[in-house]
């Protein structure tokens, strides 16, 4: 008789490789953005740096946050957008499905959660309280230490 403690015995929860299915899917790890964060971090133009990288989520969030701090919410909705579009875009090839943890953590994972964050402070600024709602419990979902690490808890 095999029980689930013999090795060639997986739990009936346990998926390919022994992977507990009801843990949830794994994180999602982008893969490096440096192209963008390289230039930003030694204080190259927002503008330039998402011209050079358009496809990268971090030149976007930086536009918004630029935005959002000179009062022009509806320039950092817009910034703020692209960024968030962008970032789907690049979880969807790195393999999320739309659920599971987006880790503040893993560097690459700021552009796009820096953009989320932007596009819910801008919808409140605008007055679209849903949008800021779902971005707020998304941004909370993606990962609980996101919120405070960007000044919003």
């Amino acid at each position: 008789m095999t029980t689930s403690s013999d090795p060639g015995h997986a739990s009936p929860a346990a998926g390919p490789a022994g992977r507990n299915l009801l843990s949830g899917p794994p994180p999602a790890l982008l893969p490096s953005d440096a192209a963008a964060t390289g230039p930003l971090s030694a204080g190259e133009d927002p503008t330039a740096v998402a011209a050079a990288t358009p496809a990268l989520s971090a030149p976007w969030a930086a536009l918004a946050e630029r935005a959002l701090a000179a009062g022009r919410p509806v320039e950092a909705y817009a910034y703020a957008r692209t960024g968030y579009h962008r970032g789907l875009d690049a979880l969807r090839r790195a393999g999320w499905r739309g659920t599971g943890p987006i880790p503040w953590s893993h560097e690459p994972n700021r552009g796009f959660l820096r953009a989320l964050a932007a596009l819910g402070q801008a919808a409140a600024a605008i007055g679209e309280t849903a949008e800021a709602d779902r971005c707020r419990t998304f941004l909370a979902d993606s990962d609980p230490a996101a919120p405070a690490a960007l000044g919003l808890a």
